[in-house]
């Protein structure tokens, strides 16, 4: 199965008019916990169903791990794991990888695509306690900007918690300017935004603004690190 595929295309085109029929952005729960669990609940086996499954780690962070490698027994959280084509590529630079996603359905197909990864059910506004200042790498990728602002904040201090001291943070997001008004979902971050992880104990080490590979359109990658 390949996104190449003119009948995979067709279906995830017909995928997301559905799923954005029954999306309320967030009106009935800023954390949009029923639709995310929607969206595997209806996807059956067909990853086409998935819109955020591209059955490929993000081009962004492929090519951030081209030059990346894990110390020993370093750990590393996968934010939102999805099918687990991300988690896949950062265990296979070396960390110890744990991937989470709120759906179980996720979860338990991560585990049938990636049987050696370590993949679980988990609500990031309600995570483990022993995740907490546990990673030596967290990476975030989409899941940000798929919250309406006040959510946002909260999953930005929460994802902020579980790295270690001396650890980084990998975020990838849509950018948008700061002056320009946006309707979402997806709702793409302003660098004032993405800034906002310093005031939860982390410093900037790069923030770049970048075309994503696949679609041209603007991205933050941005890493940060804990003292």
């Amino acid at each position: 199965m390949s996104l190449d595929d003119p009948g995979f295309a067709a279906r995830r085109l017909a995928a997301r008019k559905r799923l954005d029929a029954i999306d309320d952005a967030g009106a009935s729960d800023p954390h949009r916990r029923a639709w995310f669990e929607q969206v595997y609940a209806l996807a059956g086996d067909d990853p086409a169903n998935v819109p955020w499954a591209d059955l490929a780690p993000h081009p962004l962070l492929a090519d951030w791990l081209a030059t990346a490698s894990a110390q020993a027994n370093a750990r590393a959280l996968d934010v939102g794991c999805g099918l687990g084509d991300n988690a896949a590529a950062i265990a296979a630079k070396g960390w110890a990888v744990t991937g989470f996603d709120l759906s179980r359905i996720a979860v338990v197909w991560a585990k049938k695509r990636f049987p050696a990864l370590d993949f679980v059910a988990a609500d990031l506004f309600a995570p483990p306690a022993l995740w907490s200042g546990a990673f030596d790498l967290v990476h975030e990728c989409y899941t940000l900007q798929a919250l309406p602002d006040g959510a946002r904040a909260d999953a930005m201090a929460q994802i902020a918690r579980f790295v270690a001291p001396g650890g980084r943070l990998l975020v990838i997001a849509r950018a948008r300017a700061a002056a320009t008004p946006v309707a979402g979902p997806p709702w793409p971050l302003s660098a004032e935004e993405m800034l906002m992880f310093a005031s939860h104990g982390l410093s900037a080490e790069t923030v770049d603004r970048l075309p994503d590979p696949s679609d041209g359109k603007s991205h933050w990658r941005a890493v940060f690190r804990r003292p």
